[in-house]
């Protein structure tokens, strides 16, 4: 938790220091209105004027006022410093997710993420906004009404005392209970995200089955998990405020016992004495209660805040085992890409997916990969953007290899199209565009060579209509069109389409891979494909089996003397279409 305070600024520190002076003062005036109702005490007990009721009456409502706009400016001053600091944490978490690879995000799992940008964040906003309040205030308070009543009479002090052990005792007892669930809680919280964003995200896939009972069974658990945890700590708490209340009366009936008895046994101006500190002593001991029961607030809220912290503090202490080179200036390239001997295996996994792969894709080639599912042609393409880095072997682009690239020089180079079209709520020319300043004519040039014009063009609003989260208002076809005509308008020295064509037709597959050949004369494409018709037209075809390379060539050549790529080939096309 104090390190997560360390991100405060100067000036939030500095509002804190003035936050400080503003308490002092309250706290001030807080303990003079008790000084104030003794006076008056005494002097409606020896039957003073209502001029002297007055003078100091006045003076409790000035000090009554004063605390109050003492407490507002406070409550100001702390809800700035909490919001600035959740402002803070939550860039701070994005910035640096933004620069995970793929090996931090599945260690931390996307539903974690979330819950720490969001929930872990207010539970620490909350408690540095009372915190700051109460954690200053109590101690001050307390210590300062307690010099108050010493030496106003020992059985009250002991009473007080008492009661404040009391006090502690029960809160002690409560806390050893209730931590324990409420660092479990935020946990539970991540997996009740996780489940119902699966559910959210594979609905369609949920109904084709009908298994809404299962999914409804799998949120009620994890629901009533958290529900129960909930419940455990809430009822913890509702049971030690009865309590609270309990020996707060308490205590005032024995101070006003105490008071009884010393009144009866004194006489004359004694006893008026005795009965102005009795009133005087009950409003400062209320205040040390009142400051025991402040700090028992924030402890209740502390626990599942420092759990908070400690997760937020993960995510930002993490450092990507993707790093930059040094070289962030390479000029425009030929866009050749070299493996040697690359071997590959996931952080965690027993055997390796990829297994000494080379080969060479020379500038202004096409290059395809195929092979049987999990052969391992999707790694070998992510390795080139460093989405993971090699295990073993290297990665050439034009001569250096990618790990002394600086990842801006290396993603400036590349144009990506994922294995499942990814679009942004935005528009057309947004996604086309994507975070790069692109004309209108480059943006509708790139969605012609993806083959978009026609459906984008009747949509509402043409190129400024409306792009849905996912892409969840256009067919699955459409989003791999636009998903292309992103990378195309970036025009890159190396194309990277991962599987990209498997929701088109054959028409406007061959079409598209027609327009792009011409149209991305002299940079160097990297296809992944399972239709041999995608990639029979390539310079080059990388067949991969379990991880290795079994055959590079021409599809002519590879027919005649690799068995995997035939087999591939047999099992999807006639032999009249493979002699095309």
């Amino acid at each position: 938790m104090f390190k997560t305070l360390g991100y405060l600024r100067p000036r939030e520190w500095a509002m804190v220091c003035v936050s400080i002076i503003f308490i002092i003062v309250q706290v001030w005036l807080d303990l003079k209105l008790p000084e104030y109702m003794g006076e008056i005490t005494k002097i409606i007990t020896r039957e003073g004027t209502s001029e002297e009721i007055w003078y100091n009456g006045k003076y409790m409502i000035i000090c009554a006022l004063g605390s109050l706009g003492a407490a507002i400016t406070v409550g100001f001053f702390a809800s700035k410093i909490g919001a600035s600091l959740s402002q803070r944490l939550r860039s701070m978490q994005f910035n640096k997710v933004d620069s995970f690879s793929m090996t931090e995000i599945n260690k931390f799992s996307t539903a974690s993420l979330i819950t720490r940008s969001t929930n872990d964040v207010t539970q620490v906003q909350l408690v540095v906004t009372l915190g700051l309040q109460i954690v200053i205030k109590a101690p001050i308070l307390s210590i300062w009404a307690l010099t108050k009543i010493a030496g106003r009479g020992f059985e009250w002090t002991a009473a007080t005392g008492g009661a404040g052990i009391i006090l502690l005792i029960l809160f002690a007892g409560i806390f050893a209970f209730v931590v324990p669930k409420v660092r479990k809680m935020q946990t539970l919280t991540d997996n009740i995200n996780r489940v119902a964003r699966e559910n959210l995200t594979g609905l369609p896939v949920v109904r084709a089955y009908n298994a809404e009972s299962y999914q409804e069974e799998k949120f009620e658990k994890a629901n009533d998990e958290l529900t129960y945890t909930q419940m455990y700590t809430s009822r913890a708490m509702a049971l030690m405020f009865p309590w609270i209340s309990l020996i707060i009366n308490g205590l005032l009936l024995a101070i006003y016992w105490i008071g009884a008895i010393l009144v009866n046994n004194a006489s004359g101006m004694v006893r008026v004495d005795l009965f102005s500190d009795m009133i005087v002593f009950s409003s400062y001991s209320m205040q040390v209660l009142m400051a025991f029961m402040m700090i028992s607030i924030l402890f209740i809220m502390l626990p599942r805040a420092q759990i908070s912290a400690k997760r937020i503090n993960e995510v930002i202490d993490t450092e990507s085992t993707i790093n930059d080179g040094d070289i962030s200036d390479i000029g425009a390239g030929r866009g050749e890409v070299v493996f040697r001997n690359v071997t590959f295996r996931y952080p965690g996994a027993a055997d390796d997916v990829l297994h000494d792969v080379s080969f060479v894709v020379n500038p202004g080639e096409t290059a395809a990969f195929i092979g049987s599912t999990g052969s391992g042609k999707s790694t070998v393409v992510n390795l080139v953007p460093r989405f993971y880095d090699a295990t073993e072997g290297s990665i050439l682009i034009d001569g250096i290899d990618v790990r002394e690239l600086t990842l801006d020089a290396l993603h400036d180079k590349i144009g990506y199209v994922p294995q499942k079209a990814v679009l942004f709520s935005g528009t057309v020319t947004t996604n086309v565009a994507f975070g790069r300043p692109a004309s209108e004519d480059d943006v509708r040039s790139a969605v012609k060579i993806a083959q978009g014009t026609e459906f984008v063009e009747k949509m509402d609003d043409t190129y400024n209509a409306e792009i849905s989260r996912g892409g969840s208002n256009i067919s699955g076809g459409q989003k791999q069109r636009l998903a292309i005509a992103r990378a195309v308008c970036k025009r890159p020295e190396i194309y990277i389409f991962d599987d990209s064509f498997s929701a088109l037709d054959y028409k406007t597959d061959r079409n598209l891979r027609t327009v792009l050949r011409n149209e991305t004369k002299g940079a160097t494409s990297l296809i992944v494909a399972q239709r041999i018709g995608t990639i029979m037209d390539a310079d080059k075809i990388v067949v991969l089996d379990e991880g290795k390379v079994v055959g590079i060539g021409t599809h002519k050549e590879l027919l005649r003397n690799c068995t995997v790529y035939k087999e591939i080939a047999m099992s999807q096309l006639s032999e009249e279409e493979l002699s095309l």
